[in-house]
Protein backbone atom coordinates (compact mmCIF):
# COMPACT_ATOMS: atom_id res chain seq x y z
CA UNK A 1 0.00 0.00 0.00
CA UNK A 2 0.98 3.39 -0.70
CA UNK A 3 1.34 6.52 0.99
CA UNK A 4 -1.95 8.91 0.72
CA UNK A 5 -2.73 12.69 1.57
CA UNK A 6 -4.54 12.63 5.25
CA UNK A 7 -7.36 14.64 5.62
CA UNK A 8 -7.80 18.34 5.81
CA UNK A 9 -8.43 17.57 9.83
CA UNK A 10 -5.64 15.26 9.84
CA UNK A 11 -3.35 17.56 7.90
CA UNK A 12 -3.66 20.36 10.70
CA UNK A 13 -2.73 17.43 13.72
CA UNK A 14 0.02 16.70 11.47
CA UNK A 15 0.90 20.50 10.92
CA UNK A 16 0.41 21.12 14.56
CA UNK A 17 2.46 18.34 15.57
CA UNK A 18 5.22 19.16 13.47
CA UNK A 19 5.55 22.93 14.81
CA UNK A 20 5.74 22.12 18.15
CA UNK A 21 8.37 19.67 17.70
CA UNK A 22 10.20 22.28 15.90
CA UNK A 23 9.74 24.97 18.40
CA UNK A 24 10.56 22.62 21.11
CA UNK A 25 13.55 21.32 19.57
CA UNK A 26 14.96 24.34 19.11
CA UNK A 27 14.90 25.50 22.53
CA UNK A 28 16.29 21.76 24.05
CA UNK A 29 19.40 21.44 25.24
CA UNK A 30 19.65 17.48 24.97
CA UNK A 31 16.34 16.35 23.98
CA UNK A 32 14.65 12.95 23.67
CA UNK A 33 11.27 11.07 22.28
CA UNK A 34 9.76 8.49 24.83
CA UNK A 35 8.93 5.22 22.74
CA UNK A 36 7.01 2.26 24.11
CA UNK A 37 6.75 0.85 20.86
CA UNK A 38 2.37 1.54 21.57
CA UNK A 39 0.64 3.16 18.59
CA UNK A 40 0.75 6.50 20.18
CA UNK A 41 4.67 6.56 20.32
CA UNK A 42 4.99 5.12 16.58
CA UNK A 43 3.10 7.88 15.32
CA UNK A 44 5.03 10.01 17.13
CA UNK A 45 8.30 9.15 16.28
CA UNK A 46 7.42 9.22 12.54
CA UNK A 47 5.89 12.70 12.93
CA UNK A 48 9.38 13.63 14.64
CA UNK A 49 11.24 11.70 11.11
CA UNK A 50 8.94 14.26 9.08
CA UNK A 51 9.68 17.12 11.24
CA UNK A 52 13.34 17.09 10.59
CA UNK A 53 13.63 15.09 7.13
CA UNK A 54 15.52 14.60 4.83
CA UNK A 55 18.08 14.94 8.02
CA UNK A 56 18.79 11.67 10.06
CA UNK A 57 16.12 12.40 13.17
CA UNK A 58 18.12 14.23 15.36
CA UNK A 59 16.63 12.96 19.33
CA UNK A 60 17.23 9.14 20.59
CA UNK A 61 14.39 6.85 20.97
CA UNK A 62 14.32 6.16 24.67
CA UNK A 63 12.52 2.92 25.79
CA UNK A 64 11.79 2.27 29.63
CA UNK A 65 12.01 -1.67 30.04
CA UNK A 66 9.60 -2.96 32.43
CA UNK A 67 11.52 -6.53 31.99
CA UNK A 68 7.77 -7.78 31.32
CA UNK A 69 7.10 -6.40 27.43
CA UNK A 70 5.32 -8.17 25.03
CA UNK A 71 8.09 -9.67 22.97
CA UNK A 72 6.38 -8.92 19.73
CA UNK A 73 6.73 -5.54 20.54
CA UNK A 74 10.52 -5.46 21.66
CA UNK A 75 11.14 -6.62 17.92
CA UNK A 76 9.35 -4.30 16.66
CA UNK A 77 11.02 -1.46 18.68
CA UNK A 78 14.06 -2.28 17.45
CA UNK A 79 13.05 -2.85 13.62
CA UNK A 80 11.29 0.74 13.74
CA UNK A 81 14.14 2.51 15.47
CA UNK A 82 16.71 0.76 12.80
CA UNK A 83 14.34 1.07 9.79
CA UNK A 84 13.93 5.01 10.72
CA UNK A 85 17.64 6.06 11.50
CA UNK A 86 16.72 6.82 15.45
CA UNK A 87 19.47 5.90 17.88
CA UNK A 88 17.47 3.75 20.36
CA UNK A 89 18.28 4.14 24.22
CA UNK A 90 16.51 1.51 26.50
CA UNK A 91 16.83 1.79 30.43
CA UNK A 92 15.53 -0.79 32.93
CA UNK A 93 15.48 -0.71 36.54
CA UNK A 94 18.22 -3.20 37.23
CA UNK A 95 17.96 -3.37 41.23
CA UNK A 96 14.30 -4.03 40.68
CA UNK A 97 14.54 -6.99 38.10
CA UNK A 98 17.46 -8.28 40.77
CA UNK A 99 14.99 -8.55 43.53
CA UNK A 100 12.45 -9.72 41.02
CA UNK A 101 9.74 -7.52 41.52
CA UNK A 102 7.14 -8.17 39.37
CA UNK A 103 3.68 -7.17 38.53
CA UNK A 104 2.10 -10.64 39.92
CA UNK A 105 3.00 -10.35 43.57
CA UNK A 106 3.73 -6.35 43.88
CA UNK A 107 1.19 -4.41 42.39
CA UNK A 108 1.32 -0.53 42.56
CA UNK A 109 4.93 -1.14 43.54
CA UNK A 110 5.59 -2.95 40.95
CA UNK A 111 4.55 0.11 38.57
CA UNK A 112 6.28 2.77 40.92
CA UNK A 113 9.73 0.45 40.88
CA UNK A 114 9.50 -0.44 37.23
CA UNK A 115 7.84 2.36 35.64
CA UNK A 116 7.74 5.41 37.49
CA UNK A 117 10.97 5.53 38.91
CA UNK A 118 13.46 3.51 35.93
CA UNK A 119 11.84 6.65 33.86
CA UNK A 120 13.16 8.56 36.30
CA UNK A 121 16.54 7.02 36.44
CA UNK A 122 16.92 7.04 32.53
CA UNK A 123 15.91 10.99 32.47
CA UNK A 124 18.55 11.29 35.08
CA UNK A 125 21.36 9.14 33.20
CA UNK A 126 20.63 10.91 30.06
CA UNK A 127 20.17 14.50 31.45
CA UNK A 128 17.21 15.27 29.22
CA UNK A 129 15.74 18.58 29.40
CA UNK A 130 12.62 18.44 26.98
CA UNK A 131 11.21 14.87 27.03
CA UNK A 132 8.77 14.00 23.83
CA UNK A 133 5.57 11.52 24.74
CA UNK A 134 2.90 10.80 22.99
CA UNK A 135 0.33 11.25 25.81
CA UNK A 136 -3.70 12.29 23.93
CA UNK A 137 -6.06 13.91 26.24
CA UNK A 138 -8.80 11.63 25.60
CA UNK A 139 -6.78 8.56 26.61
CA UNK A 140 -8.24 8.91 30.48
CA UNK A 141 -9.11 11.80 32.36
CA UNK A 142 -5.92 13.22 33.92
CA UNK A 143 -4.55 13.45 30.59
CA UNK A 144 -6.82 16.00 29.81
CA UNK A 145 -5.04 18.31 32.77
CA UNK A 146 -1.73 18.19 31.04
CA UNK A 147 -0.77 21.19 28.83
CA UNK A 148 0.97 20.42 25.35
CA UNK A 149 4.29 21.67 27.70
CA UNK A 150 4.12 20.07 30.73
CA UNK A 151 6.57 21.57 33.26
CA UNK A 152 8.05 19.20 35.81
CA UNK A 153 9.98 20.15 38.99
CA UNK A 154 13.11 18.89 40.14
CA UNK A 155 12.36 15.24 40.94
CA UNK A 156 10.26 14.71 38.04
CA UNK A 157 7.39 15.63 39.51
CA UNK A 158 4.09 17.24 38.16
CA UNK A 159 1.61 19.34 39.84
CA UNK A 160 -1.26 19.73 37.60
CA UNK A 161 -2.53 23.19 39.28
CA UNK A 162 0.83 24.78 38.62
CA UNK A 163 0.99 24.53 34.51
CA UNK A 164 1.37 27.34 32.10
CA UNK A 165 -0.93 29.53 29.78
CA UNK A 166 -0.58 28.34 25.95
CA UNK A 167 -1.94 31.27 24.03
CA UNK A 168 -1.67 31.82 20.01
CA UNK A 169 0.35 28.41 20.05
CA UNK A 170 2.84 29.42 21.71
CA UNK A 171 4.92 27.65 24.24
CA UNK A 172 7.02 28.25 27.16
CA UNK A 173 9.98 26.13 27.51
CA UNK A 174 12.12 28.21 29.49
CA UNK A 175 13.11 25.77 32.74
CA UNK A 176 14.54 26.78 36.17
CA UNK A 177 17.50 24.91 37.41
CA UNK A 178 16.38 21.34 38.05
CA UNK A 179 13.16 21.69 35.92
CA UNK A 180 12.24 19.87 33.06
CA UNK A 181 9.35 19.49 30.32
CA UNK A 182 7.53 16.81 29.16
CA UNK A 183 6.01 18.14 25.80
CA UNK A 184 3.00 16.30 24.13
CA UNK A 185 2.70 16.66 20.19
CA UNK A 186 -0.52 15.08 20.35
CA UNK A 187 -2.32 16.52 23.09
CA UNK A 188 -5.14 17.25 20.56
CA UNK A 189 -5.75 13.81 18.83
CA UNK A 190 -7.99 11.02 19.80
CA UNK A 191 -7.49 7.09 19.47
CA UNK A 192 -9.56 7.59 15.99
CA UNK A 193 -6.87 10.31 14.65
CA UNK A 194 -4.29 7.74 15.78
CA UNK A 195 -5.64 4.63 13.36
CA UNK A 196 -6.58 7.00 10.73
CA UNK A 197 -3.19 8.50 10.74
CA UNK A 198 -1.70 5.34 10.64
CA UNK A 199 -3.48 4.21 7.84
CA UNK A 200 -3.04 7.06 5.66
CA UNK A 201 0.50 6.74 5.91
CA UNK A 202 0.90 3.06 5.34
CA UNK A 203 2.88 3.08 8.63
CA UNK A 204 3.60 -0.36 10.44
CA UNK A 205 2.76 -0.20 13.92
CA UNK A 206 3.05 -3.50 16.63
CA UNK A 207 1.65 -6.44 15.59
CA UNK A 208 -0.19 -7.25 18.46
CA UNK A 209 -2.45 -4.63 17.52
CA UNK A 210 -3.81 -7.06 15.00
CA UNK A 211 -5.70 -10.18 15.27
CA UNK A 212 -4.10 -13.22 15.80
CA UNK A 213 -4.60 -16.24 17.43
CA UNK A 214 -3.01 -16.22 20.87
CA UNK A 215 -3.21 -18.32 23.88
CA UNK A 216 -4.65 -16.32 26.73
CA UNK A 217 -6.39 -16.93 30.08
CA UNK A 218 -10.01 -14.76 31.02
CA UNK A 219 -8.63 -11.65 33.92
CA UNK A 220 -11.31 -9.37 34.84
CA UNK A 221 -13.53 -9.76 32.24
CA UNK A 222 -10.28 -9.66 29.62
CA UNK A 223 -8.12 -11.97 27.84
CA UNK A 224 -4.29 -11.81 29.28
CA UNK A 225 -1.88 -13.16 26.92
CA UNK A 226 0.48 -16.11 28.17
CA UNK A 227 3.57 -14.69 26.60
CA UNK A 228 5.85 -16.27 28.39
CA UNK A 229 4.40 -19.67 30.12
CA UNK A 230 7.60 -19.75 32.29
CA UNK A 231 6.96 -16.78 33.69
CA UNK A 232 3.06 -16.71 33.87
CA UNK A 233 1.36 -16.79 37.53
CA UNK A 234 -1.81 -19.52 36.30
CA UNK A 235 -4.27 -19.43 39.07
CA UNK A 236 -6.04 -22.95 40.11
CA UNK A 237 -9.10 -21.99 38.05
CA UNK A 238 -7.31 -20.67 34.57
CA UNK A 239 -7.79 -22.50 31.43
CA UNK A 240 -5.07 -21.42 28.65
CA UNK A 241 -7.39 -21.45 25.42
CA UNK A 242 -6.07 -20.11 21.93
CA UNK A 243 -8.59 -17.09 21.26
CA UNK A 244 -8.73 -14.83 17.96
CA UNK A 245 -7.63 -11.72 19.89
CA UNK A 246 -5.85 -7.75 18.95
CA UNK A 247 -4.90 -5.08 21.66
CA UNK A 248 -6.24 -1.45 21.83
CA UNK A 249 -3.35 -0.55 24.46
CA UNK A 250 -0.06 -2.17 24.92
CA UNK A 251 1.47 -1.98 28.56
CA UNK A 252 2.94 -5.11 30.45
CA UNK A 253 1.65 -8.39 29.42
CA UNK A 254 0.34 -9.90 32.48
CA UNK A 255 -1.99 -6.43 33.28
CA UNK A 256 -2.88 -5.92 29.61
CA UNK A 257 -6.44 -7.09 28.70
CA UNK A 258 -6.97 -8.29 25.05
CA UNK A 259 -10.38 -8.17 23.21
CA UNK A 260 -12.01 -10.86 20.60
CA UNK A 261 -11.73 -9.52 17.47
CA UNK A 262 -11.16 -10.27 13.63
CA UNK A 263 -9.32 -7.21 12.60
CA UNK A 264 -6.14 -8.12 10.97
CA UNK A 265 -5.66 -5.30 9.52
CA UNK A 266 -5.32 -1.44 9.66
CA UNK A 267 -8.64 -0.73 7.78
CA UNK A 268 -10.44 -3.11 9.76
CA UNK A 269 -9.10 -2.07 12.98
CA UNK A 270 -9.95 1.60 12.33
CA UNK A 271 -13.77 0.18 11.35
CA UNK A 272 -14.18 -1.49 14.77
CA UNK A 273 -12.01 1.59 16.42
CA UNK A 274 -15.21 3.41 15.12
CA UNK A 275 -17.83 1.23 16.94
CA UNK A 276 -16.28 0.67 20.09
CA UNK A 277 -18.10 2.59 23.15
CA UNK A 278 -15.06 1.41 25.57
CA UNK A 279 -11.90 3.53 26.17
CA UNK A 280 -8.88 1.83 25.05
CA UNK A 281 -7.92 1.73 28.90
CA UNK A 282 -10.18 -0.26 30.07
CA UNK A 283 -7.34 -2.98 28.84
CA UNK A 284 -4.97 -1.68 31.00
CA UNK A 285 -5.89 -3.41 34.05
CA UNK A 286 -2.91 -1.88 35.84
CA UNK A 287 -5.32 1.28 36.27
CA UNK A 288 -7.84 -0.48 38.10
CA UNK A 289 -7.68 -0.18 42.41
CA UNK A 290 -4.61 -2.74 42.70
CA UNK A 291 -2.52 -0.52 40.38
CA UNK A 292 -3.57 2.73 41.66
CA UNK A 293 -4.50 5.77 40.22
CA UNK A 294 -2.79 7.18 36.83
CA UNK A 295 -3.05 10.57 38.14
CA UNK A 296 -1.36 9.55 41.35
CA UNK A 297 1.50 7.77 39.24
CA UNK A 298 1.76 11.07 37.44
CA UNK A 299 2.43 13.65 40.07
CA UNK A 300 5.12 10.52 41.43
CA UNK A 301 6.70 11.17 37.77
CA UNK A 302 4.84 9.18 35.65
CA UNK A 303 4.52 10.23 31.95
Amino acid sequence: MSERSPSAHLARLEAEAIHIFRESFAEASNPALLFSAGKDSTVLADLARRAFAPARPPLPLLHVDSTWEFRELLAFRDRFAERNGFRLIVHANEEGRAQGINPFDHGEHYTEIMRTRALKQALDAGGYDVIFGGGRRDEEKSRAKERIVSVRSPGHAWDPRNQRPELWRLYNLRLSEGQTARVFPLSNWTERDIWAYAQAKDLELAPLYFAAERRVVRRSGSFVAVDDFERMRLRKDDRVETRRVRFRTLGCWPVTGAIESDAADLPSVVRETLAASLSERQGRLSDGENGGSLEAKKREGYF
